[in-house]
């Protein structure tokens, strides 16, 4: 990938960069390799997990080191996972496996869109993840929207709504080593090394396959997303739809933010796994082209999922207000009706009450109880009219 030069980066600038790969370098066993110091240190502080592979089996060295300097001989490779580190540790993970600092800036992003972007000695896959968050931890439960990380990096939240959040990993794959950065609580890959690892003959196929893992094992997170959102879904449908009307037309707004922010969020990565099943790629194994075809119809059918959610979500919606509407003007007919048999009775105690001389059966004996018969008669007629003509 060409990359245009920049003015100013939040990492090393380009010059200063190049001059730290020129000057970190020693030889080992005719390889120029990097010439690791005590700031190797704070680059493993910030990291999750990292080992040393060799036809597939990983090696037992705890030498970081080495282990680095024997993958750049041709001796397997090393996977290593970063957790949210600072810019200071992402130029020394630039120095250490000679990262442009374009990709640098781009992986101190935790809101990096997700690509694929092939580079003469790496290639880059950035995505985006997906996480249920359980009804107990939203924040309109009463429960506070927790962070993205450490306390200690101030990195920002996760992004996303109260049902679903988000965020990002990228991948560096090159011949001999495959590093993942990752933002976000919900960026988690808890799990993975251990799967891989007990496939050794995927394994050794090289970093290609650990970068078929990491995509597959987010795709996966995004179906159990989907079947969860699913299930909200239909709660809320039963509940516009229910004899008792229960639209809560807020939840439903909310939810339908959230499906957009999951469009966002896998709708991109479509075009970067077609791009890996169908297309030979610069560092991407010809066999592990086959097993991204199979994330590919993945993704395509969670893509239909989120499209469908968005639309359901928009006809539940207009449904609950509509269903709304109609109970008000139930209510305002109830009010109005009971009012027009109120006013009967109202009606004539006033005409009453006006203390005339010369009224009807105002002198007679069974005057009250005619007009009290008179009131009650008509206010039974007037009940009964609006109880057959469903106003009541």
């Amino acid at each position: 990938m060409n990359r245009p030069a920049r003015a100013s980066l939040r990492t090393l600038p380009l010059s200063r960069t190049r001059h730290l790969r020129t000057a970190t370098t020693v030889r080992h066993s005719g390889v120029r390799v990097p010439a690791l110091s005590r700031r190797t240190t704070a680059l493993l502080d910030a990291t999750v997990a990292w080992g040393h592979y060799v036809g597939g089996v990983r090696q037992p060295s705890n030498d970081f080191e080495a282990c680095v300097a024997a993958a750049r001989n041709g001796e397997g490779f090393v996977w290593m996972g970063v957790h949210e580190p600072s810019t200071p540790q992402l130029n020394q993970l630039g120095v250490i496996f000679g990262l442009h600092p374009l990709s640098l800036e781009d992986a101190s992003s935790p809101q990096q869109r997700p690509k694929f972007e092939p580079d003469d000695d790496y290639a880059v896959l950035a995505l985006r993840t997906l996480a249920y968050v359980p009804r107990e931890e939203r924040v309109g439960n009463g429960a506070a929207k927790p962070t993205g990380g450490r306390e200690d990096t101030g990195a920002e939240p996760d992004e996303g709504g109260d049902v679903v959040e988000t965020g990002t990993i990228m991948v560096f794959v090159g011949d001999w080593f495959v590093v993942t950065v990752r933002h976000g609580r919900h960026a988690s890959m808890a799990g993975l090394r251990r799967r891989v690892e007990e496939n050794p003959m995927q394994l050794a196929l090289g970093p290609s396959a650990v970068l078929h893992a990491v995509v597959d094992k987010v795709v996966d997170d995004y179906l159990a997303v989907t079947d969860a959102v699913l299930e909200d879904i239909e709660e809320i449908e039963n509940s516009v739809f229910s004899a008792r009307l229960v639209a809560d037309i807020e939840r439903i707004y909310q939810l339908k933010r959230d499906v957009i922010e999951m469009k966002r969020t896998v709708g991109p990565l479509s075009l970067p796994v077609r791009q890996l099943s169908e297309r030979p790629q610069p560092f991407i194994n010809a066999e592990i082209r086959e097993y991204f075809r199979d994330v590919d119809d993945h993704l395509a059918r969670v893509h239909e999922q989120v499209s469908s959610f968005d639309e359901l979500l928009t006809t539940i919606l207009q449904a609950g207000l509509d269903r709304l509407s109609v109970a008000e003007n139930e209510d305002m007919r109830k009010i109005s009706a009971w009012v027009a048999i109120a006013a009967v009775p109202t009606m004539i105690a006033g005409i009453y009450g006006m203390n005339f001389t010369y009224m009807p059966e105002l002198q007679s004996r069974w005057g009250y109880p005619s007009v009290l018969a008179v009131m009650f008669t008509a206010c039974a007629l007037m009940f009964r009219g609006f109880k057959r003509n469903g106003w009541l």
